[in-house]
Parts: structure tokens; C-alpha cells; sequence
């Protein structure tokens, strides 16, 4: 068993060996996770949540890279979730701590962690809002979550991310991958990286083009901009941080960002809450009742939706903690 109380405190003081445990805690389900969370709760709320997705091979680590490097050089301390494939033999994350990333590997200022989606669709693993609260409550300012890039489903980082950033890159068809996977929804900000590359221009006139024929916007709406980098050299990411940095204020200006997190914590909620009636659910596989109620729709007493229905009366109070019944003595 860990000791909570001291590791939280560690993690305050900037002990990644502390920050690692912690989220170990969280990828493992330990039973100390209701603990972690608790402890953790009255400390979260300040680090900025930047989101980057996009195909693969449009650069999202080397873009990463470089915005760690923009924010320290600001003072900033900084971490980086990177979401990797799973292993389909340990279920591990195929490609560890990015290659791209090791210049800060030695910085104590940065903290870098790989986490696999085991399976999880979406480009997140399961754990990422849990690790993300344990990087929050680390004391980091920024906390950069670099998702799979699997095209389609990466539009969940929308869900995690205060500020989504889209990248695209020249001569991968990312125009027609964008309307396709919907991603013109999500982004906050759209990055056309590789940019010394022929139909840079192209992709972002392209871009801007989808864009406007989006949604109708009012005054004072809040409109993607799109940036043109060469993140291997550095050319544009001032750009880039200047754009993320607006946007954060037009947030704050108009309480924007206090209602993505009001969202993000209410998801959060219910996916513990689902998560808990689907393990009860579960246990009740061998069950009796189960049983009795499936002999009963096969024998035509019961509709599928009936039976469901008087299993769910049998579990909700029980995952729920039995308000009822508390509440009567």
C-alpha cells in the first residue's frame, strides 16, 4: 500500500518519482484511487490543458517538442501525456517516452509520461482525465496530451483538452481526412506543419476554405486560426504559443473556460458512474435473477428492454450507494 498523503506531497515539491507513482495508481485501478482522487481534488483547477492530434506522421511529437521548449523558456513548467497504441501482446504502450522528446528528459522542470489506450477508442487511454488531475495537482502550469493518431476517433481530446489543437500536414490528403473524420468540430486551433513543404499553401487556403463553410458565427465568436509551422526547426511555434495564449483569454474573457472544465469533470463523473454499474452488472453474470429473467424473455413473459429494467432496479441503488435506504435509517 502506498502511502497517499506523502506521495501527494512529494508530487507538490516536483518529485517525478512521486508523479509517476501516482499515475501508476491510476492506470493500475488500485483501491487507493478513490484516496489519490480525494487528496488530489482541492489542489486541481490551474494547469492549462493543451490537446494535439492528427494522422499520423503530421509531426505531433516534434510539435510537442517544441511547444515545451517555447514554454520553459517562459518559466513555465510542463507536462506531457502521450498516448500511445497499446501492445496487443502486454498491452503496453508500443513506443515508450517519445524519442523526440529526450532533449528534456534531464529537465526537472518537464515531465514526460507515455500511457497506453489499451483498446480504448478515441485516440485516450481510459486513465487520461484521472492523470491528467495528477498533473494539475503536481503544480504543472501547461499539460500538453499528444493522442493517437488514429484519423477517425481522435475527436475525443476535444472532451479533455481546454484548447484542441489540429494538425495537418502537406501532400497527406489531411484535407479530405478532415472533413471525413469530423475533426473541423474539435480544433480550437489548426497547425499546417511541414510547412517548407510543397502545398503548404495549398493545404491552408484548403483548410480556411472548410472552415468557412462551417457554422455561422456571431460577433465576438471565437474563430480557429490557422498557423503554418516547421516544428523540426522551430519556425512558427512562437506563432503557435501566441495563438494558444489568445485563445485561453478569449476563454477566460467570457467564461469559456470554466464551462469546458464544468463539462469535462461532469463526463468524468459519469464514465466512473457507468464504469461502476457496468462491474456490478458483471457480477451478476452467474446470478440467479439473471438467469430468471433471461428464462422469462425466452419463454415470451418478458421483453429484453423489461428484463433490463428490473436488473437495473436490482443494481442502481447498490452502485449507487443506496440513498434509499440510508435515508430511511
Amino acid at each position: 500500500m502506498q502511502d497517499v498523503p506523502a506521495l501527494v506531497a512529494q508530487a507538490r515539491e516536483g518529485r517525478p518519482r512521486a508523479v509517476a507513482r501516482l499515475i501508476s495508481l491510476v492506470e493500475g485501478a488500485s483501491p487507493q484511487l478513490r484516496d489519490v482522487m480525494a487528496a488530489l481534488a482541492p489542489l486541481t483547477g490551474n494547469a492549462y490543458v493543451v490537446g494535439l492530434t492528427g494522422s499520423p506522421g503530421v509531426g505531433k511529437s516534434t510539435t510537442t517538442s517544441a511547444l515545451v521548449s517555447a514554454y520553459r523558456a517562459a518559466g513555465k513548467r510542463v507536462a506531457v501525456l502521450a498516448v500511445d497504441p497499446s501492445s496487443p501482446f502486454s498491452g503496453g504502450a508500443l513506443l515508450g517516452d517519445r524519442i523526440r522528446m529526450s532533449d528534456h528528459a534531464s529537465d526537472p522542470g518537464v515531465y514526460i509520461r507515455s500511457m497506453a489506450t489499451r483498446g480504448h477508442l478515441g485516440g485516450l487511454a481510459w486513465a487520461a482525465p484521472q492523470a491528467i488531475r495528477v498533473l494539475d495537482a503536481a503544480g504543472f502550469d501547461l499539460v500538453l496530451v499528444e493522442t493517437v493518431g488514429v484519423g477517425q476517433s481522435e475527436v475525443e481530446i476535444a472532451a479533455q483538452a481546454d484548447t484542441s489543437v489540429v494538425l495537418l500536414a502537406p501532400g497527406m490528403g489531411d484535407g479530405i481526412q478532415a472533413a471525413k473524420a469530423g475533426i473541423l468540430e474539435i480544433g480550437d486551433l489548426y497547425v499546417v506543419n511541414k510547412a517548407d513543404r510543397d502545398g503548404a499553401d495549398a493545404t491552408a487556403r484548403e483548410l480556411n476554405h472548410m472552415l468557412g463553410l462551417g457554422e455561422a458565427r456571431s460577433a465576438g465568436d471565437w474563430r480557429p486560426p490557422i498557423v503554418k509551422t516547421v516544428a523540426a526547426k522551430g519556425v512558427g511555434v512562437d506563432d503557435l504559443v501566441d495563438a494558444l495564449e489568445k485563445h485561453r483569454g478569449w476563454m477566460e474573457e467570457r467564461g469559456v473556460l470554466a464551462e469546458r472544465r464544468v463539462a469535462r469533470a461532469a463526463r468524468e463523473v459519469e464514465t466512473i458512474a457507468v464504469t461502476a454499474l457496468r462491474s456490478r452488472i458483471a457480477d451478476l453474470s452467474g446470478d440467479a435473477r439473471t438467469g430468471a429473467l433471461a428464462a422469462q424473455v425466452v419463454g415470451g413473459e418478458l421483453s429484453p428492454y423489461a428484463a433490463a429494467d428490473v436488473l437495473l432496479d436490482a443494481i442502481a441503488p447498490r452502485a449507487l450507494g443506496a440513498p434509499e435506504e440510508s435515508a430511511g435509517g
